[in-house]
C-alpha cells in the first residue's frame, strides 16, 4: 500500500520524516515537496567528495549566490560547487560568506590553524604553546575590539601564568 504525499496529493510519499519537537508528528512527502521544504533526501553517492559537492551545492542554492565570482582569476561560485576546488587564494576572500560556515562545520569550529604540539612535550612546553596562542587571541581580540573575548583571554593567560 503506498501513501501519498500529504503536501500535494499526488505523488507517493518517499520520504518520511518524524518530528518529535514539541511533539511527536510523521510527515510522508514527496521528493520533490520534500526538497521544497529544505529537506536533503538521502542520496546514493561513492566517495566523500561527491558528498561534500552535493552539501556546498545546496548551501549555496539557498543562500542564492550563484553570480558571485573571484575578482582574481575569474572562478564563480557556482562552479566552485560544481567542482568543489577555488580557483586561486583569493577566492577565500571572494567567497568568504559562503565558505566561512563550511570551514568551521570541517573543523570543529575552529576558523584557523593553531598548531599541533608533539605528543612528547612536556608539560611546560605545551604551557609555552598554549600561553602564545592565547597572547594571539588576545591581540585578535583587542584589534577587533572585542573587549568581552579579550577580558576572557586575559583571564586565561593569567591562570596559566600563575601555574
Amino acid at each position: 500500500m503506498s501513501i501519498l504525499c500529504q503536501r500535494c496529493q499526488e505523488s507517493k510519499a518517499t520520504v518520511h520524516i518524524t518530528d518529535t519537537v514539541p511533539e511527536k508528528r510523521e510527515r510522508h512527502l514527496c521528493e520533490d515537496c520534500a526538497a521544497k521544504e529544505g529537506v536533503i533526501v538521502k542520496q546514493k553517492y561513492h566517495t566523500t567528495n561527491e558528498i561534500l559537492q552535493q552539501f556546498i551545492k545546496h548551501k549555496a542554492e539557498a543562500s542564492g549566490s550563484d553570480d558571485l565570482a573571484c575578482p582574481q582569476c575569474g572562478l564563480t561560485f557556482r562552479e566552485f560547487q560544481l567542482h568543489g576546488q577555488l580557483g586561486c587564494p583569493h577566492d577565500y576572500v571572494a567567497f568568504a560568506k559562503q565558505l566561512s560556515p563550511l570551514i568551521e562545520r570541517a573543523h570543529e569550529g575552529a576558523t584557523h590553524h593553531v598548531g599541533k604540539v608533539p605528543a612528547t612535550a612536556d608539560v611546560t612546553v605545551r604551557r609555552q604553546t598554549g600561553l602564545l596562542r592565547l597572547r594571539k587571541e588576545l591581540q585578535e581580540a583587542v584589534e577587533s575590539e572585542d573587549y568581552e573575548v579579550a577580558a576572557k583571554v586575559r583571564d586565561e593567560i593569567q591562570n596559566l601564568e600563575s601555574k
